[in-house]
């Protein structure tokens, strides 16, 4: 096993480790591991605002919290698949390339920039594909199939498996609270992405 394989495998079984914890914890209604995290000025912040919220609420943002970190390093995962790999076949300038990203999505991505340059918030980042959205990210894929096929090994695998990770976004992105079956899901999804490329 090469050792891009082993962080992947190590990674995934830490995530299912997690996940079998939460479900002890919701089963058990115990706390078996303190996840508080953050400075003490952030700690101290949560102390005094999250009493104010129902304790439904806050339990479902404790159960949610999981699903959420999953999907913000799987994201951030496959946009640094992308990146790394057009950049190596295609070249550093490779964005920018009408040829390689869809000229619909330059179009989106340049709006969403202007969007929060006008709001006067803080830039998301200096990368255009942090810009994008997750189907977007699965166009990309698509569209330079030639570059991604040396990783992934049918491409409609790869959709099927963008799409159910899209759907399940969804409500994760949105404070919507994920059925256990949903949760279960996810998990599979997961699952299903990082053996695409075995």
């Amino acid at each position: 096993m090469i050792f891009e394989d082993r962080i992947k495998a190590f990674g995934m079984t830490n995530m299912l480790i997690e996940s079998d914890l939460d479900r002890l914890e919701d089963r058990f209604d115990v706390t078996l591991r303190d996840l508080s995290f953050g400075t003490s000025e952030q700690n101290s912040i949560a102390k005094a605002y999250f009493p104010q919220f129902e304790e439904k609420l806050r339990s479902e943002a404790a159960a949610m919290a999981k699903s959420y970190e999953l999907f913000y390093c799987l994201e951030k995962t496959i946009r640094k698949q992308i990146s790394d790999l057009l950049e190596s076949t295609k070249g550093e300038d490779w964005w920018n390339d009408s040829n390689i990203i869809p000229q619909q999505i330059h179009i989106d991505v340049r709006k969403r920039i202007q969007r929060e340059r006008e709001s006067g918030i803080t830039p998301r980042s200096q990368d255009e594909l942090d810009y994008t959205n997750f189907g977007e990210l699965g166009e990309i894929i698509k569209a330079n199939w030639t570059v991604f096929a040396s990783i992934f090994s049918n491409i409609k695998a790869v959709e099927k498996v963008m799409f159910s990770l899209n759907t399940l976004r969804n409500p994760i992105a949105h404070c919507s609270l994920l059925a256990e079956d949903e949760k279960l899901r996810l998990e599979l999804s997961l699952r299903d992405w990082f053996r695409l490329g075995e």
